[in-house]
């Protein structure tokens, strides 16, 4: 990738700050220039942006994606805009929606528009596998429809179809990926494998919903930001391009995994009654994005080793 300036929006969160390391990592082009924008909420940290605070090429800027002028100020011409900026526990959305619609749809608005007006060279909203719903076997493709179950993932899918709409419309350069369940280090403990990792490393006990029978798709999270790369590089206008792990388990095999990285047994475990609307199964065929290339270089076993060792290291996160 060449030089340019780059837009990161939610860069001190989880998946935003790997982004960033990725972006501004060994080899990255002298020329580049990164303005991460962060409102610093509850799961923002910009302790997370510390290895770069050195770097002239990097400017951060505190602040909401819904804040219009600001949105404006820091957009440029061919410049490229990454949104990772969203509400995304899905609890908190059945609790109160209201910021999940004020922030993935109102912020995903006034970006489109601020990078319309600016002439913006590609947007990339970045989005995941939940707004195609629940499939009971097989994968969804890209053209699957869209069937949110969950306040959370009806925002998304709205975001994406307004992007959408502003390259049909408009002919701005947008691009979607829709990922399937993330993990590693920085992730926020109130998603299920931090939230059992600090949870067992304190000696507590976790939660399990249900029967433990829900299948997810988890997807390391420095995967995800080589299969975002890819999308700038080789991805094309007004696509949209699923990233997948390959590794799909229920929640009860997942369980049986971290109690084992974590020396903990099934005693440590209480059934709880399943969340409402809970989706049973999460697929997706990310074949469209493995014929530019990708393909998900971190084993979940190694994954989960090295994302236990890290919250193990970080008592500030337990």
């Amino acid at each position: 990738m060449s030089g340019g300036h780059f837009l990161i929006t939610g860069a001190a969160g989880f998946i935003g700050s790997h982004f960033v390391d990725d972006l501004l990592g060994p080899g990255s082009p002298p020329d580049l220039e990164v303005t991460v924008l962060d409102a610093l909420t509850y799961a923002g940290d910009p302790a997370h942006l510390a290895p770069h605070s050195g770097d002239p090429r990097l400017r951060f800027v505190r602040g909401d994606i819904t804040d219009a002028p600001l949105i404006r100020s820091l957009m440029k011409p061919g410049g490229v805009v990454v949104n990772f900026a969203a509400e995304s526990h899905v609890d908190r959305s059945i609790a109160d929606s209201g910021a999940f619609v004020r922030t993935n749809v109102t912020g995903v608005h006034v970006l489109l528009d601020a990078a319309l007006a600016a002439g913006a060279g590609c947007f990339l909203q970045v989005s995941t596998d939940e707004v195609y719903g629940s499939i009971d076997q097989g994968a969804w493709t890209e053209e699957s429809p869209l069937s949110p179950n969950s306040p959370y993932a009806a925002t998304k899918a709205s975001a994406d179809l307004l992007a959408l709409s502003y390259a049909r419309t408009h002919g701005l350069d947008v691009r979607i990926t829709r990922c399937s369940n993330n993990y590693g280090p920085r992730q926020h403990p109130e998603k299920l494998i931090p939230l059992f990792v600090t949870t067992l490393l304190a000696g507590g006990t976790v939660p399990l919903y249900g029967d433990g029978g829900n299948v997810r798709d988890w997807l390391h999270v420095s995967d995800h930001c080589r299969g975002i790369r890819l999308v700038l590089d080789r991805g094309h206008a007004g696509e949209v391009y699923n990233i997948g792990g390959g590794t799909g388990l229920t929640n009860r095999e997942l369980t049986g995994m971290l109690l084992d990285a974590c020396g903990a047994n099934w005693t440590a475990v209480r059934t709880v009654e399943d969340r409402k609307g809970h989706d049973r199964r999460y697929c997706v065929d990310d074949g469209k994005l493995r014929r530019l290339g990708y393909r998900p270089l971190v084993p979940l076993a190694e994954g989960l080793a090295e994302t236990v060792g890290w919250y193990a290291a970080a008592p500030a996160h337990r």
